[in-house]
């Protein structure tokens, strides 16, 4: 345990753009990510919106369906680590939030099988399930780019002509309160003229007054981030390490059945360390659980 000298070593973008429906949150993520170049993934969970914006930028898409679990965006982001791509943008992050099988909905699910519906106890299993899928993002190699959508309000403004308009504002983003203290850029785009401004800034290179965003933003970006030393070489795995701990852990959770999850836990544990095994028995005792819970109550409900 020492302290050493501050130094701003190169990174990776952690960026969320927010804003309302309309706003231009999904061309403004395509916009900087063609400035960062490279090799472009989109994770679009809106239908197949991103891919309305293909003549802008040349991307791969991966649509993401319900349910919206933690688990499925993580298997998603760790695919396209595999593929080698540079970028990519998560479109959105507020399904995994609020989605259709998304944490809020899980912690019902979780209450009302194991908890008598207690959301509280349910809530100390689903935090790090969704610190999980925050880890991820953090810890990727890629370039991150998410948006989130942000409830709406409107308000009436003095328009250039001196007339008043009303015009659509973004509040708060739809995900976990303190979900942007994670990005070292956050910028909150207005619906009217698909203009940025920063509620978070690491970088400084967004003061002052608002700022449409495009390739340039983009290319700004990766320059202040290559501008930083040379990270410290990461300390390679243990050769005796042949388990993905991550991935088995996220196979756990997907088994639909006791079968299933013992099977899977009985491949995982040869595979593991010490270290490891810890870990894994205490997911697969809390799935377990959570599957004879569901079990039980199908059992209950009448015919």
């Amino acid at each position: 345990m020492a302290f050493a000298k501050a130094v701003r070593k190169k990174a990776k973008l952690r960026l969320a753009l927010t804003g309302p429906s309309g706003s231009g949150k999904t061309f403004g993520a395509l916009m900087i990510a063609k400035g960062l170049g490279g090799r472009i993934a989109c994770i679009d969970t809106e239908h197949g919106s991103a891919s309305l914006y293909s003549d802008l930028a040349d991307f791969d898409v991966m649509e993401l369906t319900p349910p919206y679990t933690p688990e499925r965006y993580i298997a998603a982001i760790r695919e396209a680590e595999k593929a080698g791509y540079d970028t990519l943008i998560i479109d959105s992050t507020t399904h995994e939030w609020s989605g259709s099988g998304g944490i809020l909905e899980l912690v019902d699910q979780v209450a009302a099988a194991k908890f008598r519906g207690n959301s509280w106890s349910a809530w100390n299993e689903l935090t790090p399930r969704h610190r999980s899928f925050i880890d991820a993002m953090l810890q990727s190699r890629m370039h991150i780019i998410t948006t989130a959508r942000s409830k709406t309000e409107t308000a009436q403004t003095e328009g250039p002509n001196g007339k008043k308009q009303v015009v659509k504002l973004g509040m708060k983003a739809e995900q976990r309160d303190g979900f942007e203290y994670e990005f070292t850029v956050v910028l909150d785009i207005v619906h009217a003229g698909h203009y940025a401004t920063a509620s978070k800034d690491r970088t400084g290179l967004f003061r002052g007054d608002a700022l449409p965003i495009t390739e340039e933003t983009g290319r700004a970006l990766l320059n202040w981030l290559e501008s930083g030393a040379e990270p410290a070489p990461e300390p390679s795995a243990p050769a005796s390490e042949g388990l993905v701990l991550d991935d088995a852990l996220l196979a756990l959770r997907e088994s639909n059945d006791l079968n299933s999850l013992k099977d899977t836990f009985g491949r995982c544990w040869k595979a593991a360390t010490k270290d490891q095994q810890a870990e894994l028995k205490a997911v697969y005792d809390e799935c377990k659980t959570a599957l004879e819970a569901l079990a039980a109550a199908a059992q209950a409900e009448p015919a």
